[in-house]
């Protein structure tokens, strides 16, 4: 027991050395630093959740008409390619089968299939989001979403973008919750030093 415990209230000061570090064009970008800071906060939250839920549970939906936990991971791979596919030249490209599969069968894939999937969009906003700095957050960009393509500024596919994670963020903890399981931001930190 003394074993686990240790490892429970390690875990934090792991993830935190695990994060990767602003790229260097972010070193007089304020604005982005904090953006990028947030979106690889939730990125590591989400993979540390969707890693944690038995597979089991992935057709888990506290009521019938919600999303399954299965459902919100598909949904979430395919919202990253959406906003993150606008923060500059570089596009990121699902598979064939992600674009023209429902959104119901894909949330019916095995859990390792959807959180491959999760995770290689994670890598893929990372490194779109390599490509933007302060000044490119009022640049206009095409988008499309439920309509003709328009005209808006970087900046609203960035904070579309935590915003949707952030969404789902505390969907996925309400479900973890409702499973007797606790989410990532849940866990036992570790102790502050004396003198804080």
């Amino acid at each position: 027991m003394k074993i686990l415990s240790v490892a429970i209230l390690a875990l934090p000061i792991t993830l935190a050395a695990q994060q990767p570090q602003p790229p260097a064009n972010l070193a007089s970008s304020p604005i982005m630093t904090v953006m990028w800071a947030r979106t690889m906060g939730y990125q590591r939250n989400l993979a540390q959740a969707f890693d944690s839920i038995p597979e089991s549970k992935y057709s888990f939906k506290p009521t019938p008409v919600q999303q399954s936990i299965g459902y919100v991971a598909q949904h979430l791979a395919s919202d990253n390619y959406l906003f993150c596919n606008g923060f500059g030249a570089a596009k990121g490209t699902p598979a064939a089968a992600d674009t023209t599969t429902a959104d119901t069968v894909k949330a019916t894939w095995p859990k390792e299939q959807l959180v491959t999937k999760l995770k290689a969009s994670f890598a893929f906003c990372e490194e779109a989001l390599k490509q933007l700095d302060d000044a490119k957050l009022s640049e206009m960009t095409p988008f499309s979403f439920r309509g003709p393509p328009r005209q808006i500024p970087r900046v609203t596919l960035v904070l579309g973008h935590i915003t949707d994670m952030a969404e789902h963020y505390s969907q996925i903890a309400a479900y973890m919750r409702l499973n007797n399981m606790l989410p990532p931001t849940a866990l036992p930190r570790p102790p502050r030093p004396s003198g804080d």
